[in-house]
């Protein structure tokens, strides 16, 4: 079995929030997830602490494009690593003005603090793997399997038995419960449920959580995401229907959302690192969203 080591971040000072994943391969390291540019420091000191340095790296194995998993791509890139994508992707990290210009529409002001900068990759360094296939990177076969529900351009990487989840398996820091992150524009709650049963068929040993950790009680893991994006869906439809302003929801989200989390057993510090790892605020306008393409016909 390879080597796996997970490389804490250290997202805007926080410990265990979000991870980069480094497999040591006979061939050499590849890498599962980059974290955001404005963690690039952290990654580069993380990789050095195993004795490499960004130019080692054969292959960097993306689930998909948000920031905080694939915003040190380019990076990499730089330093001669080919990158591997959805399809629907890497379109937009071949030329990332208009997905940095959306995220901007969400973060504003914050964006360079939180996600660092953004540069394109050269198209020529980009991979799109097709469901299902095996990839030979590092002397080490992984598989891509499409897994869209949070975002469409989702994959999770199988390697032997164990699954790289991205954000599709949900987040799940420490002792703590897992939650759905449902961030706009791809929310799609019967796919995510139909990614989940897929990885229920895989039938993996242990999740690699980009936020955070390994997870081995799998259906457990997987019938509480589901409860719990339930939940959140019941509750939103609710707000949905009675055309509460979004101003208004927010706070309400929030505060229901941490309610749970004291009811779970979750205190202060560590709701704060999800808070971190999953904005609860973030999920409002995602589930919003949902619901108004459910009300259009566009979701059947």
């Amino acid at each position: 079995m390879e080597k796996i080591e997970i490389l804490d971040l250290h997202f805007q000072d926080a410990e265990s929030t979000i991870g980069s994943f480094l497999i040591s391969g006979p061939d050499g390291p590849v890498l599962v997830e980059t974290g955001p540019e404005s963690t690039w420091p952290h990654l580069k000191a993380g990789l050095k602490t195993h004795g490499f340095e960004p130019e080692d790296i054969r292959a960097v194995l993306l689930t998909h494009i948000h920031f905080d998993h694939a915003g040190a791509a380019w990076r990499l890139a730089e330093a001669g690593t080919d990158i591997y994508v959805h399809p629907l992707g890497l379109p937009h990290l071949a030329n990332p003005e208009r997905l940095w210009r959306s995220a901007a529409q969400i973060y504003g002001e914050e964006m360079d603090r939180l996600w660092g900068k953004m540069a394109p990759i050269p198209s020529g360094q980009l991979k799109a793997p097709g469901d299902k296939e095996i990839l030979r990177v590092g002397g080490m076969d992984f598989r891509a399997w499409y897994t869209p529900g949070h975002a469409v351009h989702h994959i999770a990487w199988q390697l032997d038995d164990i699954l790289f989840t991205g954000d599709v398996a949900g987040v799940k820091i420490g002792s703590g419960p897992v939650v759905p992150p449902c961030p706009p524009p791809d929310i799609h709650l019967e796919d995510w449920k139909k990614s989940l049963e897929l990885i229920g068929k895989i039938n993996p040993k242990a999740l690699y959580l980009t936020h955070y950790g390994v997870v081995e009680d799998i259906s457990t893991h997987l019938q509480n995401l589901r409860i719990i994006m339930d939940d959140w869906a019941k509750w939103m439809k609710k707000q949905y229907d009675l055309r509460t302003p979004v101003e208004d929801i927010i706070p309400q989200f929030m505060a229901y959302t941490e309610m749970q989390m004291k009811e779970k057993g979750v205190d202060g510090e560590l709701n704060a690192l999800y808070e971190h790892a999953n904005p609860s605020w973030m999920s409002v306008n995602g589930l919003l969203r949902y619901w108004k393409l459910k009300d259009q016909g566009r979701i059947p």
